[in-house]
Protein backbone atom coordinates (compact mmCIF):
# COMPACT_ATOMS: atom_id res chain seq x y z
CA UNK A 1 0.00 0.00 0.00
CA UNK A 2 1.59 3.59 -1.29
CA UNK A 3 -0.03 7.02 0.21
CA UNK A 4 0.95 10.26 -2.21
CA UNK A 5 0.69 13.27 -1.24
CA UNK A 6 -1.48 15.73 -3.86
CA UNK A 7 -0.48 19.16 -4.23
CA UNK A 8 -1.38 21.85 -1.58
CA UNK A 9 -4.12 23.34 -3.78
CA UNK A 10 -5.97 19.93 -4.12
CA UNK A 11 -5.74 19.10 -0.50
CA UNK A 12 -8.80 20.86 0.33
CA UNK A 13 -11.08 18.47 -2.36
CA UNK A 14 -9.73 15.35 -2.52
CA UNK A 15 -8.64 13.17 0.04
CA UNK A 16 -5.60 10.84 -0.35
CA UNK A 17 -4.50 9.29 -3.42
CA UNK A 18 -3.33 5.73 -2.66
CA UNK A 19 -2.39 2.86 -4.94
CA UNK A 20 -2.53 -1.04 -3.61
CA UNK A 21 -1.13 -4.07 -5.23
CA UNK A 22 -2.82 -7.71 -3.74
CA UNK A 23 -1.51 -10.98 -4.65
CA UNK A 24 -4.08 -13.83 -4.06
CA UNK A 25 -3.45 -17.44 -5.09
CA UNK A 26 -4.88 -18.33 -8.50
CA UNK A 27 -8.36 -18.98 -8.21
CA UNK A 28 -8.69 -17.42 -5.23
CA UNK A 29 -10.44 -13.74 -3.64
CA UNK A 30 -9.85 -12.13 -0.37
CA UNK A 31 -12.37 -9.69 1.13
CA UNK A 32 -13.28 -7.01 3.01
CA UNK A 33 -15.61 -4.14 4.17
CA UNK A 34 -15.06 -0.29 4.24
CA UNK A 35 -16.59 1.84 6.65
CA UNK A 36 -18.95 4.59 5.60
CA UNK A 37 -16.73 7.18 3.61
CA UNK A 38 -16.85 10.44 1.40
CA UNK A 39 -17.77 9.82 -2.39
CA UNK A 40 -14.57 7.44 -3.78
CA UNK A 41 -12.98 6.98 -7.02
CA UNK A 42 -11.20 3.57 -8.15
CA UNK A 43 -9.16 2.97 -11.21
CA UNK A 44 -8.89 -0.79 -11.54
CA UNK A 45 -7.35 -2.09 -15.17
CA UNK A 46 -8.47 -5.32 -15.65
CA UNK A 47 -10.67 -7.38 -14.07
CA UNK A 48 -13.14 -5.47 -11.88
CA UNK A 49 -13.75 -5.50 -7.79
CA UNK A 50 -16.98 -6.96 -6.84
CA UNK A 51 -18.31 -5.10 -4.09
CA UNK A 52 -21.82 -4.04 -2.68
CA UNK A 53 -23.17 -1.32 -0.32
CA UNK A 54 -25.11 -2.68 3.16
CA UNK A 55 -26.96 -5.93 2.89
CA UNK A 56 -26.60 -6.17 -1.04
CA UNK A 57 -25.33 -9.28 -2.84
CA UNK A 58 -21.95 -8.70 -4.42
CA UNK A 59 -21.71 -7.57 -8.10
CA UNK A 60 -18.51 -6.86 -10.82
CA UNK A 61 -17.89 -2.94 -10.91
CA UNK A 62 -16.11 -1.79 -13.52
CA UNK A 63 -12.68 -0.58 -14.36
CA UNK A 64 -13.51 3.21 -13.10
CA UNK A 65 -15.88 2.63 -10.42
CA UNK A 66 -17.32 5.51 -8.38
CA UNK A 67 -18.85 5.32 -4.94
CA UNK A 68 -21.41 7.55 -3.88
CA UNK A 69 -21.04 9.20 -0.49
CA UNK A 70 -22.02 6.17 2.01
CA UNK A 71 -23.51 5.61 5.18
CA UNK A 72 -23.54 1.94 4.93
CA UNK A 73 -20.78 -0.36 5.01
CA UNK A 74 -19.33 -1.55 1.40
CA UNK A 75 -18.24 -5.05 0.83
CA UNK A 76 -15.47 -5.53 -1.55
CA UNK A 77 -14.29 -9.26 -2.63
CA UNK A 78 -10.91 -9.43 -5.66
CA UNK A 79 -8.82 -11.34 -7.23
CA UNK A 80 -5.06 -10.17 -7.30
CA UNK A 81 -4.95 -6.59 -8.46
CA UNK A 82 -3.37 -3.22 -8.76
CA UNK A 83 -5.66 -0.54 -8.41
CA UNK A 84 -5.57 3.62 -7.60
CA UNK A 85 -7.63 5.01 -5.72
CA UNK A 86 -8.72 9.02 -4.32
CA UNK A 87 -11.39 9.88 -2.22
CA UNK A 88 -13.31 13.04 -3.22
CA UNK A 89 -14.69 15.37 -0.11
CA UNK A 90 -17.45 17.22 0.17
CA UNK A 91 -15.97 20.86 -0.76
CA UNK A 92 -14.60 19.30 -3.89
CA UNK A 93 -18.02 17.87 -4.92
CA UNK A 94 -19.17 21.60 -4.73
CA UNK A 95 -16.01 22.72 -6.81
CA UNK A 96 -16.34 19.83 -9.53
CA UNK A 97 -19.65 18.15 -9.58
CA UNK A 98 -22.59 19.42 -11.33
CA UNK A 99 -24.59 17.31 -9.37
CA UNK A 100 -26.55 16.65 -6.26
CA UNK A 101 -24.44 14.46 -4.08
CA UNK A 102 -27.92 13.32 -2.52
CA UNK A 103 -28.35 11.70 -6.00
CA UNK A 104 -25.28 9.52 -5.88
CA UNK A 105 -25.50 9.09 -1.83
CA UNK A 106 -25.26 5.18 -1.33
CA UNK A 107 -24.85 3.92 -4.66
CA UNK A 108 -22.18 2.52 -7.07
CA UNK A 109 -21.57 3.83 -10.82
CA UNK A 110 -19.71 3.36 -13.76
CA UNK A 111 -17.77 6.61 -13.86
CA UNK A 112 -16.87 6.02 -17.42
CA UNK A 113 -20.53 6.21 -18.66
CA UNK A 114 -21.79 9.05 -16.34
CA UNK A 115 -21.14 12.42 -17.49
CA UNK A 116 -21.20 13.51 -14.48
CA UNK A 117 -17.58 11.93 -13.53
CA UNK A 118 -16.39 12.65 -17.36
CA UNK A 119 -13.58 14.96 -15.89
CA UNK A 120 -11.98 12.50 -14.01
CA UNK A 121 -12.57 9.34 -16.97
CA UNK A 122 -9.10 10.34 -18.39
CA UNK A 123 -7.31 9.09 -15.03
CA UNK A 124 -7.78 5.42 -15.88
CA UNK A 125 -5.80 5.77 -19.04
CA UNK A 126 -2.77 7.63 -16.90
CA UNK A 127 -2.61 4.38 -14.61
CA UNK A 128 -3.36 2.12 -17.60
CA UNK A 129 -0.45 3.49 -19.23
CA UNK A 130 2.48 1.06 -19.37
CA UNK A 131 6.57 2.27 -19.20
CA UNK A 132 5.38 4.49 -15.86
CA UNK A 133 6.74 4.42 -11.96
CA UNK A 134 4.19 4.91 -9.20
CA UNK A 135 5.69 8.24 -8.74
CA UNK A 136 5.52 9.27 -11.95
CA UNK A 137 1.89 8.22 -12.21
CA UNK A 138 0.49 10.08 -9.33
CA UNK A 139 2.49 13.28 -10.76
CA UNK A 140 0.47 12.61 -14.00
CA UNK A 141 -2.56 12.12 -11.97
CA UNK A 142 -1.75 15.54 -9.92
CA UNK A 143 -0.98 17.19 -12.94
CA UNK A 144 -4.45 16.37 -14.12
CA UNK A 145 -6.75 17.32 -10.79
CA UNK A 146 -4.87 20.94 -11.36
CA UNK A 147 -6.48 20.95 -14.36
CA UNK A 148 -9.95 20.49 -13.80
CA UNK A 149 -13.09 22.48 -15.02
CA UNK A 150 -14.69 24.38 -12.26
CA UNK A 151 -18.43 23.54 -11.77
CA UNK A 152 -20.96 25.90 -11.60
CA UNK A 153 -20.60 26.15 -7.89
CA UNK A 154 -17.29 26.37 -7.26
CA UNK A 155 -17.41 29.37 -5.09
CA UNK A 156 -19.49 27.16 -2.59
CA UNK A 157 -16.67 25.00 -1.79
CA UNK A 158 -15.01 27.32 0.72
CA UNK A 159 -18.72 27.41 2.51
CA UNK A 160 -18.96 23.52 2.14
CA UNK A 161 -15.23 23.63 3.42
CA UNK A 162 -16.48 25.57 6.81
CA UNK A 163 -19.48 23.13 7.22
CA UNK A 164 -17.01 20.11 6.94
CA UNK A 165 -14.70 21.09 9.38
CA UNK A 166 -17.21 22.34 12.16
CA UNK A 167 -18.82 18.40 11.44
CA UNK A 168 -15.50 17.09 12.14
CA UNK A 169 -14.81 18.89 15.26
CA UNK A 170 -15.35 16.38 17.94
CA UNK A 171 -16.93 19.29 20.43
CA UNK A 172 -19.90 20.03 17.90
CA UNK A 173 -22.86 18.68 19.70
CA UNK A 174 -25.60 19.21 17.61
CA UNK A 175 -26.64 20.90 14.09
CA UNK A 176 -27.36 24.30 15.54
CA UNK A 177 -24.24 24.46 16.50
CA UNK A 178 -22.59 23.73 12.71
CA UNK A 179 -24.78 26.70 11.97
CA UNK A 180 -24.00 28.75 14.49
CA UNK A 181 -20.29 28.38 13.61
CA UNK A 182 -20.50 28.88 10.09
CA UNK A 183 -22.84 32.09 9.86
CA UNK A 184 -25.86 30.31 8.53
CA UNK A 185 -29.45 29.36 9.60
CA UNK A 186 -30.18 25.49 9.59
CA UNK A 187 -32.43 25.43 6.84
CA UNK A 188 -29.36 26.89 4.94
CA UNK A 189 -27.00 24.28 6.61
CA UNK A 190 -29.62 20.86 5.71
CA UNK A 191 -29.75 22.21 1.97
CA UNK A 192 -25.59 22.56 1.80
CA UNK A 193 -25.32 19.02 3.38
CA UNK A 194 -27.92 17.50 1.17
CA UNK A 195 -26.66 19.38 -2.04
CA UNK A 196 -22.92 18.54 -1.20
CA UNK A 197 -22.32 16.08 1.76
CA UNK A 198 -25.04 13.83 0.31
CA UNK A 199 -27.03 13.29 3.49
CA UNK A 200 -29.03 15.18 6.45
CA UNK A 201 -26.48 17.09 9.01
CA UNK A 202 -27.61 15.00 11.89
CA UNK A 203 -26.83 11.71 9.71
CA UNK A 204 -23.44 13.13 8.85
CA UNK A 205 -22.72 14.02 12.72
CA UNK A 206 -23.96 10.59 13.71
CA UNK A 207 -21.82 9.04 10.95
CA UNK A 208 -18.47 11.32 12.51
CA UNK A 209 -19.48 10.12 16.43
CA UNK A 210 -19.56 6.42 14.77
CA UNK A 211 -16.01 6.96 13.23
CA UNK A 212 -14.25 8.57 16.43
CA UNK A 213 -15.02 5.65 17.90
CA UNK A 214 -13.80 3.26 15.65
CA UNK A 215 -10.82 5.17 15.36
CA UNK A 216 -10.27 4.84 19.22
CA UNK A 217 -10.79 0.90 19.19
CA UNK A 218 -8.23 0.96 16.93
CA UNK A 219 -5.94 2.98 18.87
CA UNK A 220 -6.91 0.92 22.11
CA UNK A 221 -5.18 -2.30 20.61
CA UNK A 222 -8.70 -3.83 19.41
CA UNK A 223 -8.76 -4.63 23.59
CA UNK A 224 -12.42 -3.09 23.76
CA UNK A 225 -15.94 -1.44 22.52
CA UNK A 226 -16.59 0.05 25.50
CA UNK A 227 -13.56 1.73 26.16
CA UNK A 228 -13.35 3.37 22.86
CA UNK A 229 -17.30 5.16 22.70
CA UNK A 230 -17.19 8.65 21.63
CA UNK A 231 -17.85 10.87 25.03
CA UNK A 232 -21.26 11.93 22.68
CA UNK A 233 -22.49 8.45 23.33
CA UNK A 234 -24.97 8.06 25.84
CA UNK A 235 -24.58 3.99 26.36
CA UNK A 236 -22.57 1.53 24.96
CA UNK A 237 -26.58 0.19 23.82
CA UNK A 238 -26.97 3.49 21.39
CA UNK A 239 -23.39 3.15 19.87
CA UNK A 240 -24.58 -0.71 18.79
CA UNK A 241 -27.55 0.43 17.02
CA UNK A 242 -25.75 2.96 15.18
CA UNK A 243 -23.17 -0.09 14.70
CA UNK A 244 -26.15 -2.34 13.26
CA UNK A 245 -27.19 0.99 11.19
CA UNK A 246 -24.21 1.65 9.54
CA UNK A 247 -22.24 -1.54 9.37
CA UNK A 248 -25.09 -3.75 9.30
CA UNK A 249 -23.55 -6.54 11.83
CA UNK A 250 -22.60 -5.66 15.74
CA UNK A 251 -19.23 -4.87 16.83
CA UNK A 252 -18.28 -8.28 17.96
CA UNK A 253 -19.10 -10.04 14.17
CA UNK A 254 -16.91 -7.08 12.90
CA UNK A 255 -14.39 -7.66 15.07
CA UNK A 256 -14.28 -11.48 14.27
CA UNK A 257 -14.27 -11.12 10.96
CA UNK A 258 -10.89 -10.79 8.83
CA UNK A 259 -9.69 -7.73 7.47
CA UNK A 260 -6.63 -8.51 4.81
CA UNK A 261 -7.01 -5.06 3.16
CA UNK A 262 -8.55 -2.61 5.75
CA UNK A 263 -5.59 -3.49 8.18
CA UNK A 264 -3.33 -1.86 5.95
CA UNK A 265 -5.41 1.32 4.60
CA UNK A 266 -7.24 1.91 8.04
CA UNK A 267 -5.45 4.43 9.19
CA UNK A 268 -4.74 6.64 6.49
CA UNK A 269 -9.02 6.74 6.23
CA UNK A 270 -9.77 7.58 9.56
CA UNK A 271 -7.47 10.52 8.56
CA UNK A 272 -9.07 11.63 5.70
CA UNK A 273 -12.34 11.22 7.15
CA UNK A 274 -11.57 13.86 10.30
CA UNK A 275 -12.16 11.66 12.92
CA UNK A 276 -8.60 11.20 13.96
CA UNK A 277 -5.43 13.95 13.11
CA UNK A 278 -2.35 13.39 10.81
CA UNK A 279 -0.36 13.27 14.39
CA UNK A 280 -2.04 10.09 14.72
CA UNK A 281 -1.42 8.30 11.98
CA UNK A 282 1.95 6.57 12.67
CA UNK A 283 0.44 5.27 16.26
CA UNK A 284 -2.85 3.81 13.79
CA UNK A 285 -0.52 2.18 11.16
CA UNK A 286 1.48 0.61 14.62
CA UNK A 287 -2.05 -0.65 16.28
CA UNK A 288 -3.40 -1.96 12.61
CA UNK A 289 -0.58 -4.53 11.69
CA UNK A 290 -1.45 -7.74 11.07
CA UNK A 291 -0.40 -9.92 13.50
CA UNK A 292 -1.32 -7.93 16.49
CA UNK A 293 -3.35 -8.75 19.18
CA UNK A 294 -6.48 -10.76 18.73
CA UNK A 295 -9.59 -8.74 18.60
CA UNK A 296 -11.44 -8.81 21.35
CA UNK A 297 -15.82 -8.40 21.42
Amino acid sequence: MRYFRLSEPLLPYFTSLYLFDITVPPGERITDCLFPEWAALRFRPGTPFRAALGREPLRPTWPFGVTGPTSHVLHFDTVSCCAWGLGLQPAGWARFIDAPAGDFANRLFDGMTDPVFAPFAPLLDIVSAPGHTADQTAARITAHLERLPLGRHAKKAEQVAAVHAALRDPATANVCQIAERVGISTRTLERICARWFGFPAKQELRRQRFLRSMARFMMSGYRSWSEALDERYYDQAQFVRDFRAFMHMTPSEYAEMPHPVMHQIMAQRLVDQGVVSGAKLQELKDVAEPGGAAPRK
